[in-house]
């Protein structure tokens, strides 16, 4: 029996949802999982997203194919000098500055990274999308999780994907919201009840550039400082209550900034296709066992 027909058959009658992790460029691979997911002719019924994987999983949600979205990102990232002048354009503006004296030049601003990063045509509202989404951010003020499913779409894709140092805190309704992975850098526990099997895509990474000799910028340190951050709570989340099935792309080696390793990152995305269908084949039969039970 032909591999496709197999999982068709073992996923009749039950829902699939998936969450997406934060990661910074590593989350590129979610492009790659969730092409896979269309090839097999699994539809997500929900989707969570923290950070890129809110990004990501916002467009998806909006009705673009994981191909869609592979084939737009390449093509962003193909002219250098185009996408230097989308992140100038992007960049925060005006003197105001939530935190005094460390505002520079550079920093983005999310929701014009947005306007000018995602394909056209999606929505500006979490209402209007054609499979219901999930984001998570952190509220700065309360120094907590903060979870939005309805209203506006922009401010909270923008707000959990705002890396203090690189893209501005973005004004919510209630306060400043910073980058989702401080709090859940993997939020499939928001999927819970919404989907027989839940899938997890983990890029938060285990190890960095072992090679690596020179001693860190402070940029770099920031950077790869809430990385470890993210990676220490992924852990900690998986071990007590792991999903159903968990797809680790194999991107430790890549920094959140390495948009320019895009192809390479992709590629650790296509190398998960055989086990995340044998993931989502074991879940199955766990799940049919269940009922049989």
């Amino acid at each position: 029996m032909p591999r496709g027909v197999a999982l068709a058959e073992a996923l009749a009658g039950k829902t699939v949802a998936v969450a997406l992790g934060g990661g910074g460029a590593r989350g590129l691979a979610h492009i790659s999982v969730l092409q896979a997911l269309d090839d097999m002719g699994v539809r997500p019924v929900a989707l969570a997203g923290t950070s890129i994987g809110a990004i990501i999983g916002a467009a998806y949600a909006a009705g673009f194919s994981g191909a869609d979205l592979r084939a737009h990102t390449e093509a962003v990232l193909r002219n250098r000098f185009r996408l230097a002048r989308r992140l100038f354009h992007a960049r925060a503006r005006g003197r105001k500055r939530l935190f005094k004296g460390v505002g520079h030049p550079l920093l983005i601003d999310g929701e014009r990274f947005l306007d000018a990063f995602w394909p056209m045509g999606v929505p500006e509202r979490f209402e209007d999308l054609a499979i219901p989404l999930t984001v998570v951010a952190t509220d700065f003020r309360r120094r907590c999780e903060v979870v939005f499913s309805n209203g506006l779409l922009r401010p909270a894709v923008a707000g959990s994907m705002s890396v203090p140092g690189v893209v501005r805190a973005t004004k919510g309704e209630h306060g400043y919201l910073v980058d989702g992975g401080l709090v859940n850098p993997l939020p499939y526990a928001h999927l819970a009840g919404k989907a027989d099997i839940i899938i997890a895509v983990n890029v938060s990474g285990n190890s960095g550039a072992e090679s690596e000799t020179r001693a860190p910028t402070a940029f770099q340190t920031m950077i790869v400082a809430t990385q470890i951050l993210m990676n220490s709570l992924s852990a900690r989340m998986l071990e007590d209550d792991p999903p159903d099935v968990l797809v680790v792309p194999a991107v430790h080696q890549y920094l959140a900034l390495d948009v320019f390793k895009a192809s390479r990152i992709f590629d650790a995305g296509d190398s998960c296709r055989d086990l995340l269908r044998e993931g989502l084949l074991r879940a199955a039969a766990r799940r049919e066992t269940q009922r049989l039970d």
